[in-house]
């Protein structure tokens, strides 16, 4: 069996990471605060230092972290995973960042002598606990191959998308839609209440009908008992929406509901809803 190599231990990782423990997975970790690979290392999995020394003892590392800059940071210097990566070893990037950003960290792989792959999630943090994500894979075709038997464990579909690249623009429109549906329901549960309608009603008529959705129902859930516990931080949703945006501008294509739903997004951020769920935009309503 593979080895594997795991860094990012935030809400996503961590889950994922147990996963592979729990199936039977060798499992090396490393996360920038060190102290979040405890939990892990009690389980079973082994601990690195650093990104390099991780990538140089494993067959295949995967990364999820929070943005393209903690991305690249990852990947650089004399301890990130271009230094450790090379004979053939595998680099396998989950995080949600811009195409650019991937394609660039996919040539930095392939000329240290690496294999590349991203693999952006569609998922939050219970279908990353239950491992039922949707892996959005792209690039080395070989790789992916490598690879299904660890998304098969963490995830319930695996499609590959294609070249790198496709991948990070699939989970832009995944994510973009996310967003727009997100600020229009919170508008429309807000006018429903201030209206003096039941919300648990509400909620059972959306789900009776042909807009019903499993995020409506989570999360409508959520924001009548006021409960806006983390499981996707509202501040990666503003940052995915910016991303979709500007792949939009690269395209010469207008995105104005984007672009709404984004300066709503800031505004919940500038209101100090930033490591809430994505839920406590409804708080901007209220």
């Amino acid at each position: 069996m593979k080895k594997i190599g795991f860094i990012g231990l935030g809400i996503m990782g961590k889950a994922m990471a147990l996963n592979l423990i729990k199936a039977g997975f060798s499992v090396t970790v490393w996360n920038r605060d060190l102290d979040k690979c405890a939990e892990l290392v009690a389980k079973g999995a082994q601990q690195a230092n650093s990104p390099r020394e991780l990538t140089e003892t494993c067959d295949i590392t995967f990364t999820i972290v929070s943005d393209p800059a903690a991305a690249l940071a990852i990947c650089e210097g004399p301890d990130g995973v271009i230094a450790g990566i090379g004979n053939g070893r595998s680099y396998i990037d989950m995080s949600t960042v811009d195409d650019v950003t991937s394609q660039k960290i996919a040539k930095s792989i392939t000329e240290a002598g690496g294999r590349f792959l991203e693999a952006p999630v569609s998922g939050t943090k219970k279908p990353a606990e239950d491992g039922t994500l949707i892996i959005l894979a792209a690039g080395d075709e070989s790789l992916y191959q490598d690879a299904l038997p660890a998304f098969n464990v963490m995830g319930k579909m695996s499609p590959y998308i294609g070249e790198v690249g496709q991948g990070a623009k699939m989970k832009l429109v995944v994510n973009m839609m996310m967003g727009g549906m997100l600020s229009i329901f919170s508008e429309g549960m807000s006018l429903g209440l201030k209206a003096g309608l039941d919300g648990p009603q509400i909620l059972d008529i959306l789900g009776a009908g042909a807009i019903s959705n499993p995020m409506f129902k989570g999360k409508g859930e959520m924001l009548l008992a006021e409960n806006y516990t983390t499981s996707f931080p509202l501040k990666h949703m503003q940052k995915d929406l910016r991303l979709a945006i500007s792949l939009g501008e690269q395209l010469n294509l207008a995105l104005p509901n984007a672009a709404i739903s984004n300066e709503i997004f800031k505004q919940a951020i500038q209101a100090g809803f930033s490591d809430e769920d994505i839920a406590a935009i409804f708080k901007l309503y209220k």
